[in-house]
C-alpha cells in the first residue's frame, strides 16, 4: 500500500538554504545580477529576499562582500534603492561596487509595520548567515564583509558592525544615519517609536540597545561616517557624536561632514554625490 502523501510538505517551496539560485542576468558592464533570492522565511511575513550583484569575470579567490542596507525610516524603502540621487545612474551604484571587485548583497528586512526591533537586525544577521552557508557556491568570502547603509539602513548597518556576535565584518560605511534613539522622547508616532514598538522614553533600555552610540566597544571594526551638515531629518550631530565615541574607544573612524548637504545628499551637485560614492567605495576596498 502506498504511504500517504503529506501534501503541505510536497507543495512547499524549498527552504532558502536549499532552494536553487535564480539565473543570473546582465546588470551592467562586467556584472551579473541574481535578483530576488530568498534567504529567510518568517511566519506570517512576506519571504525575505536579497539581490546579489557579482562580477562576470572569473576570480582566483572568493570575493569580499558588501552587504547594503536600504533606508526609509525603518518603515518603507526597497532593497534596490541606494537613494534618490543615484536612481538615474547607469550603471547603477550596486553594479559599480561589483565592478570594483565586490559581491554586493542588498537585503530585505522586516519593516516597522511588520515587526519591531530587534527583528530587522535579526534579519540582516540571517542574510549574512545564508550567504556564508552558500559561500562556496557563490564564490564569496564573508570573512571580508563591509556593511554599508543609508539613513535608517545606515543605523542598522552600524548596529550590525557593532554586534560582537557578527563575524567577518571588516568595516561599516554609514551615510547620514541616526546614532542615538534615546533622544526622541515621548512621541509614540515617530519613526523611532514605531521601530521600537513604544516611545523611546517609555522603553529607555530598548532605545539604548537600539542606539549605535551606546553599543561602541574597543573591538569594533573601522567606520566611515558621512553626513550632510544641513541635514534637516537626521542632525549631523548624530555622526559627530558617534565618531567621538568610536575614537574614545580606540576604533578607527573617518568622519566626513558635507557642507550644503541635506538628507539623502539633497542640495548637492551630481559631481559631489559621485565624489562621496567614489570615496566611500575606495574606503571599503581598503578594508578588505
Amino acid at each position: 500500500m502506498t504511504a500517504p502523501v503529506d501534501l503541505r510538505t510536497l507543495i512547499a517551496a524549498p527552504p532558502p538554504d536549499r532552494a536553487p539560485l535564480p539565473p543570473a542576468a546582465p546588470a551592467g558592464p562586467g556584472v551579473r545580477l541574481l535578483r530576488g533570492v530568498p534567504y529567510a522565511e518568517r511566519p506570517g511575513v512576506r519571504p525575505l529576499e536579497l539581490d546579489l550583484w557579482l562580477p562576470e569575470d572569473a576570480v582566483t579567490r572568493p570575493l569580499p562582500l558588501v552587504l547594503f542596507v536600504h533606508g526609509g525610516a525603518w518603515r518603507r524603502g526597497r532593497r534596490e534603492d541606494m537613494g534618490y540621487r543615484m536612481r538615474h545612474w547607469r550603471p547603477g551604484p550596486f553594479a559599480r561596487i561589483a565592478a570594483a571587485g565586490f559581491a554586493v548583497a542588498s537585503a530585505d528586512y522586516r519593516l516597522s509595520g511588520e515587526a519591531v526591533f530587534p527583528a530587522p537586525l535579526d534579519d540582516l544577521r540571517e542574510a549574512l548567515a545564508w550567504i556564508a552557508e552558500r559561500s562556496g557556491e557563490l564564490g564569496i568570502d564573508t570573512a571580508r564583509t563591509v556593511v554599508w547603509g543609508e539613513s535608517a539602513g545606515g543605523h542598522l548597518a552600524a548596529l550590525l558592525a557593532l554586534a560582537e556576535d557578527t563575524p567577518g565584518v571588516r568595516g561599516a560605511v554609514v551615510w547620514y544615519a541616526p546614532s542615538d534613539l534615546t533622544l526622541d522622547g515621548d512621541r509614540t508616532d515617530s519613526p523611532e517609536a514605531l521601530f521600537l514598538g513604544a516611545a523611546p522614553a517609555a522603553v529607555p533600555e530598548r532605545a539604548a540597545q537600539a542606539s549605535p552610540l551606546h553599543g561602541v566597544h574597543a573591538a569594533a571594526p573601522p567606520f566611515l561616517l558621512v553626513h550632510g551638515e544641513n541635514d534637516t531629518m537626521v542632525d549631523c550631530s548624530h555622526s559627530r557624536r558617534l565618531a567621538a565615541r568610536l575614537t574614545e574607544a580606540g576604533t578607527e573612524v573617518a568622519l566626513r561632514t558635507v557642507p550644503g548637504a541635506d538628507h539623502v545628499w539633497h542640495g548637492l551637485p551630481d559631481s559631489e554625490v559621485e565624489d562621496i560614492f567614489r570615496d566611500s567605495l575606495q574606503w571599503a576596498l581598503r578594508q578588505v
